[in-house]
């Protein structure tokens, strides 16, 4: 959700920028801009659309020279979607530009205070009304731009990441964080500013994170100093080795992203369980487990809080953690959990899952529930973003970049973590024989092969695609650890191709949405020989005796369910609580094809963010 790209240093800025803000499009956006210190004067452009859209437009109107400037691609909040609201934004006096990732909330007080001052202000944003607080700061405090910058962000309610530089001292670009991500890769007399590492990958591998609450006054041949925004201490920058490579984040000769990250699942499910699945010693090996392992066998449940995917993740992992381990779970929207007041207690375990380690609302939740004393256990993909640096302990999925804004390994990477946090618990508590803990071992281990095999129903995949690409609605159906798959693919769906469709328990459909059943609505039923077959079955044959269309998910060699379905798409068989991490593979490719045969933008789908770190 916006996307902030800065360069100081020897090198030409603009090139840097624009890579980096194509780099970091996945984020999701609706317009985007550029503003460039040439020497003399700041050339900015700005505009509706895409980066490219971008790059047409300044290199037709202004100088490209330079070696600091900054660059921002929008997600609009404060104002519609247009050239004047796009980010970067002058100051007044058209010494200031600033990038911002974020809302300020009481933005309106501080714009009728400013306008009685006599500022005037040609946008809709909030970010105009922060960066003339700045210079107005600047001018009637008498101070430098750090300074003002964080007198400034103590008078703001709301979250940011922001990057600003003054015309007067183009050897410094000022930056500060809270609730939105920033990192500063740090090079040989240059540093990059950006929402993530992505945009300067192949100049550095060194980068520091910002904290909440920090700011930093960047400047050539200096060390980055950073300062607390509340109280103006000091904070000591920690520069951490970069673990991605250039190679991970390029598409690799796939048409989308999306495509490319469904095919690296069984790599990406590999990685995850590298290192902790030995099963040959008998063990799972979870280092931020072991440090607080009593306190996970004290618990007397386990909270799951996580939005969108992940939640559906953690869907599964409640089957998982109940029948595997016998503990009590429940699932929450993080969205809905820090608002509700919920009953927290310091016997209580929360677990918190997001991809990016950067969602507003988990992080929210995180720190609500650390106030009520319960353990915070994070599983998230990303090294060093907020929610893994937020929580007491976690695992990381390990599934490499994600830049689809549709999730697709990072859901599978996260049941995998989970299954084996569920198995290492069940073990512990003695809720699991040894036989069974070791078969479950073994087959945790031939999942990304079984995956593999999966993958090869893309063909019969695209066909079922082209079958259906103009339908207006689409029931997914599933029961017991595949109810969740079910919500996951619905929403796949309804992410990339735009097709309403919605996952519900098979059970449910006659409650309600069988009545929608008619000859034009396609129905999605997860029905693997595991668990409830017979009754998934008998809904299956309801749904024909009303003309309904049948795409099943079958286990291989099913004919039962064949000879009643109108496709049928086959996996691997596996255990019921694995189950999952195959199903979701041909639905991941069912959504994909059908939207690409719609020609919708796959990777970037219309008002979404890979990363929602505002409310």
């Amino acid at each position: 959700m916006c996307g902030i790209v800065g360069y100081i240093g020897y090198r030409e800025a603009y090139p840097i920028i624009i890579k980096g803000l194509e780099r970091l499009e996945y984020r999701g956006y609706d317009s985007a801009g550029i503003a460039l210190f040439d020497g003399s004067g700041i050339n900015l452009s700005k505009t509706k659309g895409k980066v490219e859209d971008l790059k047409a437009k300044a290199e037709a109107s202004i100088s490209i020279e330079g070696s600091l400037g900054i660059g921002h691609t929008r997600w609009a909040t404060h104002g519609v979607p247009n050239d004047v609201n796009s980010h970067p934004h002058y100051s007044n006096s058209g010494n200031l530009v600033i990038i911002h990732n974020g809302i300020i909330e009481n933005y309106g007080a501080i714009k009728e205070e400013l306008q009685n001052r006599g500022y005037t202000f040609s946008s809709d944003t909030d970010t105009e009304v922060l960066i003339n607080l700045i210079e107005e700061v600047m001018k009637k405090e008498g101070v430098m731009l750090g300074k003002a910058v964080q007198i400034a962000l103590n008078q703001v309610v709301g979250a940011y990441a922001i990057a600003v530089f003054d015309k007067e001292k183009p050897n410094e670009i000022v930056v500060a964080k809270l609730g939105s991500p920033l990192a500063i890769g740090v090079g040989e007399n240059e540093f990059f500013i950006a929402s993530d590492a992505s945009p300067f990958i192949e100049f550095t591998n060194n980068a520091v994170y910002l904290e909440d609450e920090e700011m930093a006054v960047i400047r050539l041949g200096k060390e980055i100093k950073l300062r607390k925004i509340k109280d103006d201490s000091i904070a000591y920058p920690l520069v951490q080795e970069l673990q991605l490579n250039l190679e991970e984040i390029e598409k690799g000769g796939y048409d989308h992203f999306m495509l490319k990250e469904i095919y690296e699942q069984p790599h990406a499910i590999k990685d995850t369980y590298r290192g902790r699945l030995r099963s040959a010693q008998g063990i799972i090996k979870m280092a931020g487990v072991d440090d607080h392992l009593q306190e996970f066998m004290d618990a007397d449940r386990i909270i799951i809080v996580a939005c969108g995917t992940s939640w559906h993740a953690g869907l599964v992992a409640e089957y998982i953690f109940e029948n595997l381990a016998r503990i009590s779970v429940e699932v929450e929207y993080a969205s809905e959990f820090r608002y509700r007041n919920p009953v927290i207690t310091d016997r209580d375990v929360v677990i918190a899952i997001s991809q990016s380690g950067e969602t507003a609302d988990t992080l929210a939740a995180i720190k609500l529930a650390k106030e009520h004393g319960a353990l915070v256990f994070g599983v998230c993909n990303v090294v060093g973003s907020s929610i893994a640096r937020e929580t007491h302990a976690g695992a990381y999925t390990h599934a490499g970049p994600e830049i689809g804004v549709a999730s697709t390994k990072a859901f599978t990477t996260q049941i995998t973590v989970l299954t084996l946090l569920a198995l290492k618990l069940a073990k512990e508590r003695k809720a699991i024989s040894e036989e069974d803990f070791t078969a479950y071992m073994l087959e945790l281990e031939e999942i990304p092969a079984k995956v593999e095999k999966a993958l090869e129903s893309n063909a019969i995949v695209e066909i079922i695609a082209e079958a259906y690409k103009d339908s207006s609605n689409c029931l997914y159906l599933g029961r017991g650890y595949n109810f969740p798959v079910a919500l996951e693919g619905a929403l796949k769906l309804k992410e990339i191709s735009y097709i309403h469709a919605e996952g519900y328990p098979a059970a449910e459909m006659k409650h309600g949405p069988i009545a929608l059943i008619d000859d034009q609505m396609p129905v999605v039923v997860i029905a693997t020989k595991k668990g409830h077959y017979e009754k998934v079955v008998s809904n299956i044959q309801e749904i024909k005796s009303r003309h309904g269309k049948i795409i099943a998910v079958v286990t291989e060699g099913d004919e039962q369910v064949r000879d009643l379905a109108d496709h049928v798409i086959e996996v691997p068989e596996t255990f019921e609580s694995l189950t999952p991490l195959l199903t979701t593979i041909p639905l991941q490719l069912l959504s994909y094809h059908i939207a690409v045969m719609r020609d919708c933008n796959v990777d970037q789908p219309r008002n979404l963010a890979k990363s929602v770190t505002v409310e």
